[in-house]
């Protein structure tokens, strides 16, 4: 955490679109990095949402003995919340989108932020799988248009992973870096095929624990266990889907089986069925494991 010694000529302001879990994680560390960052989110509740979100970090880290109060006044003066798209991305260098996974959304949004922002600033998308090419495809100037995928939480996780498309310049791409860089990140450079990197290999994985849950292999925590100790994951495949969000998962799953023709993509049965239960993960208290009070606990009725 804190200011990194390194600046950015290109960017010094920032505009953050969608206040949720990642929106707000991204604020965060951008105003922590010294950029003069504006989070908006037209839904009042929303936005106060990611600010408590943020003001909670820090505020555990004051606790902590991590950050000191004054780091807190300094970094709470570089950032700022507002419910207007035009002015939260009309000054800004860099705006990284951040709203839910769906791709006409996000290209409405794209239209609108390039509609306010200056010619030469940089937008990008925090998608974790959708294709940065058709999010930019209606732009005047999807050169500026790049990938920027990083991972909850936000300020914990050292990755990010950027996504060009083929119209993206090699300019924005090496600014792009050196961001990520400055947000103390450790960048990888993907090519813009659907799931890039991480979610393809990702929800493969947790789609194969999850059929494995309900053959009666193992127990969830077994499974994971054998991930976390077997192969070093920090954290098994069946958590980390309950972590993420099971109608995510099942989403990029479904969009990896369209893009690649390719039936073995598909959501196991017991994926969908947890979604259409509304059985999401973590965020609802239930999903593989049961997460009452937000400490998980084994379930007994999945597997055959």
């Amino acid at each position: 955490m804190g200011c990194h010694a390194m600046s950015s000529d290109r960017v010094k302001r920032v505009g953050v679109v969608g206040a949720g879990t990642m929106g707000a994680g991204i604020a965060q560390i951008c105003a922590e990095s010294g950029f003069d960052t504006k989070l908006f989110d037209e839904y009042p509740e929303s936005l106060e949402k990611g600010r408590k979100q943020i003001y909670k970090f820090w505020d555990r880290g004051i606790q902590k003995g991590r950050i000191s109060r004054n780091q807190k006044a300094l970094w709470s003066s570089k950032i700022s919340f507002v419910d207007d798209l035009e002015s939260a991305v009309n000054e800004a260098d860099l705006v990284v989108e951040a709203v839910p996974e769906d791709l006409k959304l996000k290209k409405d949004i794209f239209l609108a932020i390039e509609g306010f922002c200056k010619p030469n600033s940089i937008l990008a998308s925090n998608t974790s799988s959708l294709s940065i090419g058709r999010i930019a495809k209606d732009l005047n100037r999807p050169q500026n248009t790049i990938g920027m995928h990083f991972f909850n939480p936000v300020p914990i996780m050292e990755l990010l992973e950027i996504v060009r498309h083929e119209r993206t310049s090699a300019d924005v791409v090496t600014e792009v870096e050196k961001i990520g860089r400055l947000l103390g990140k450790t960048t990888i450079i993907v090519n813009d095929v659907p799931g890039f990197a991480t979610s393809r290999l990702g929800v493969v994985l947790g789609n194969e624990a999850i059929r494995m849950l309900a053959e009666g292999v193992a127990t969830a925590s077994d499974i994971d266990t054998a991930m976390r100790l077997g192969y070093r994951h920090p954290m098994g495949p069946l958590e980390l889907s309950d972590l993420v969000g099971l109608d995510v998962r099942r989403d990029i799953l479904k969009g990896l089986a369209e893009s690649f023709n390719d039936d073995s993509y598909l959501p196991h049965p017991l994926l969908d069925r947890l979604v259409s239960e509304g059985t999401l993960g973590k965020k609802t208290g239930i999903g593989i494991y049961s997460w009452e009070n937000g400490v998980k606990h084994e379930r007994d009725d999945l597997a055959r």
